[in-house]
């Protein structure tokens, strides 16, 4: 006879499950600590990687983004995906860094796809070998004549792909997967993250573990993005005349994200400014290198006004946030502090939009009346005005904005209009 106490154990079983589950959710930040996460959970860009080599080869694959956005992590993924026989290499790792290393491996990959009939070869951090465009171009283009089944990746920050002049070496020869930071939806999928937490903390997956520490965290950003960035990938990359001033003028970015700002009043603000053609170009490269951007105004012959004072954005929350001092709920109780989050982050979500799938966002603004963003894409064009519930702000740039340009869908973010979660969880395409 089985005893009484047996009884319970279908109703044990399920508690159990529940509070192993609830552990795990509780110490997400541990297990990314150590990796699990990162192996566990899969970006969407993984799918584009593994379907463009999967393909017929026919372009070289660039993977580019900004600093600390996994995307060693990503063509780890793909390898252990075993899609194709597959040789990784980076310049990490050697003490020999030129042209004949990069010969080297080309040559052992030759060998693979000649055994097995395709492979792929993966070179990390390859912009770090001085003129490495003009060698990976002959070995393309060898493999191209004797149809060499040798797909290959290459990957590195943004900045320094940019500063090599690979638009003019391998002209017709690659095309780019660009990896942006990481969206609400995939910081709250990944590590729990609230809403109130990506509007501070940002998309850096890397300082996900840090949002508990606000000073370690802040150091982190500032130290391994923010510095390594202005004050080390971009100087290396390109001939900066004036670096203390591209470090500056991050900063005014940062502090005035969200606001229109002439080149004459950003003159006025800093040191040994030069004229605006400099700053122009400053800003340019910390906007390809996906720290700041400059939105273009619209003008109403539906042209944008290249010599318009930009409105600043900051690409990511955490390059507003980790440069001020002041912890989230001094942002949270100061109705403006919290309205320029709200805005950033809808501008955020634009902008990794346009990067990632085309199409164009600017800014409007007639007189006093301003519209937010102005997004467009394939011939549609969406008019957003942003609403934080505390800041409140009423929305005559809107219509007026429909008056110019009637086919334009109009869309309040926030109070009273799509719910700003809702907003950064969604397709773009599906507002059009």
């Amino acid at each position: 006879m089985v005893p009484d106490r047996a009884v319970p154990i279908k109703i044990w079983r399920p508690l159990i499950s529940l509070i192993i589950m609830s552990i795990f959710t509780k110490h997400i930040e541990y297990f990314y600590s150590i990796g699990y996460t990162k192996i566990m959970f899969q970006r969407s860009l993984l799918k584009t990687l593994s379907d463009r080599v999967q393909e017929n080869r026919s372009f070289i694959q660039i993977l580019q983004g900004p600093r600390q956005v996994g995307k060693t992590t990503l063509v780890s993924q793909l390898e252990r995906k075993k899609i194709l026989p597959t040789l990784y290499v980076t310049t990490e790792d050697s003490a020999t860094r030129n042209l004949e290393w990069i010969e080297t491996h080309w040559l052992r990959a030759r060998q693979l796809a000649a055994q097995h009939g395709k492979a792929l070869l993966i070179i990390d951090e390859i912009q770090k070998i001085e003129n490495w465009s003009e060698i990976v171009k002959k070995l393309w283009d060898k493999d191209s004549r004797q149809k060499l089944n040798l797909q290959v990746l290459l990957l590195g920050s943004t900045p320094l792909f940019a500063g090599r002049g690979i638009r003019e070496s391998l002209a017709g020869r690659f095309e780019v997967v660009y990896a942006p930071h990481w969206s609400y939806k995939e910081m709250r999928e990944c590590f729990a993250y609230t809403l109130e937490e990506y509007l501070y903390f940002g998309g850096y997956p890397g300082s996900a573990p840090l949002r508990k520490e606000p000073i370690r965290w802040r150091r982190y950003v500032r130290d391994s993005i923010i510095e390594a960035t202005v004050s080390r990938d971009l100087l290396a990359s390109h001939e900066i005349k004036k670096p203390a001033l591209l470090r500056n003028l991050f900063f005014l970015c940062s502090e005035y994200s969200g606001q229109i700002l002439s080149y004459t009043k950003m003159l006025g603000q800093l040191q040994d400014a030069g004229n605006s053609t400099t700053l122009a170009h400053y800003l340019q490269l910390l906007s390809q290198s996906g720290m700041v951007e400059g939105l273009q105004k619209k003008s109403p012959q539906k042209l944008r006004t290249r010599n318009s004072s930009p409105k600043l954005l900051a690409l990511d929350p955490s390059l507003i946030t980790a440069v001020n001092e002041k912890a989230f709920p001094e942002w949270k109780k100061d109705p403006e502090l919290y309205g320029r989050l709200v805005e950033n982050i809808v501008g955020v979500h634009l902008s990794l939009n346009a990067r990632c799938n085309g199409g164009q966002l600017t800014y409007w603004s007639d007189g006093n009346l301003e519209l937010d963003f102005v997004y467009e894409f394939e011939g549609k064009m969406l008019a957003i005005e942003v609403k934080s519930g505390k800041r409140r702000r009423s929305v005559p740039g809107l219509s007026v904005f429909k008056n110019h340009f009637p086919n334009a869908v109009p869309l309040i973010v926030g109070t009273g209009g799509v719910p700003l979660d809702e907003f950064l969880e969604s397709e773009l395409t599906a507002w059009l």
